[in-house]
């Protein structure tokens, strides 16, 4: 397919989608979710993909949000239409069975918050800034930031950044635990990319139980966790890449996993 406000790349096994509205700080509209959108079916459907790595382009921002000039056309009907589609791609971003990293290279703020919470983690360039300053304009978060930023940093942390509708710094964000890592511009996707790479030569069986039992683990008590957990490492063990992994070991070689989850 060809995309007009993302750019979709694949290259050893990573998968990078760059957010391309410039002129509008990548702010995102309908039509930038619905391509987004395609490009989540597209990694999903595709077993030789092993890491996403989201990005803006430029140097100013990852996305500035949603777009004011198309929100300020809306009814309330049409809000909670355009509200139900960003969450509903967020939380296919945020399900997908491969790692997805976020390169924030400058403004998220909204909706580009609200992306970028729902990665598996962060790394921002130094000039990066966080927000979900919606309060100014007498709204509040509706991709989901509401749920996912309180979960990441705490119930009062998030409230005081949602109430006062404050930008934070990179180096706040990872003060926080909002961000895993704070780089400089010139090197924050050679960075993010570096990680990418050791992340996708691992298993891919392996990387998918791990991400499953993180997740549905952090919504039940410890002792179902523990369990999640348990049955995924049943499944690791059973698989391809886990025999492969395990007899490599055994013959003090670099394993070589297939990435299959059929097998």
């Amino acid at each position: 397919m060809t995309y007009t406000n993302i750019i979709f790349e694949v290259s050893e096994g990573i998968a990078t989608i760059t957010f391309n509205r410039p002129k509008a700080l990548n702010a995102l509209n309908g039509d930038l979710l619905d391509e987004l959108n395609t490009a989540l079916g597209e990694i999903a459907s595709d077993e030789d993909i092993r890491v996403l790595v989201l990005t803006g382009s430029g140097e100013k921002s990852f996305v500035a949000g949603a777009d004011i000039t198309q929100l300020a056309t809306f009814n309330t009907l049409q809000a909670k239409l355009f509200g139900e589609k960003g969450q509903a791609i967020i939380s296919r971003l945020q399900e997908l069975s491969i790692p997805v990293i976020a390169a924030v290279n400058g403004f998220a703020l909204g909706g580009g918050s609200e992306m970028a919470l729902a990665c598996d983690f962060i790394y921002a360039s130094e000039n990066a800034m966080f927000g979900l300053p919606e309060i100014n304009l007498g709204l509040i978060p509706g991709f989901g930031g509401t749920q996912r930023l309180p979960r990441l940093i705490g119930s009062n942390r998030a409230k005081e950044m949602i109430f006062t509708g404050k930008l934070i710094p990179a180096s706040e964000a990872e003060k926080a635990g909002i961000v895993n890592r704070v780089l400089p511009q010139a090197s924050l996707m050679e960075e993010t990319l570096k990680t990418a790479r050791t992340i996708a030569a691992k298993g891919k069986v392996s990387l998918r139980a791990a991400k499953q039992a993180i997740n549905n683990g952090l919504n039940v008590d410890l002792s179902t966790g523990c369990r999640i957990e348990m049955d995924a490492f049943a499944i690791c063990m059973a698989s391809e890449d886990g025999r492969e992994g395990t007899s490599a070991f055994l013959e003090k070689r670099k394993p070589e996993f297939k990435g299959e989850l059929n097998k």
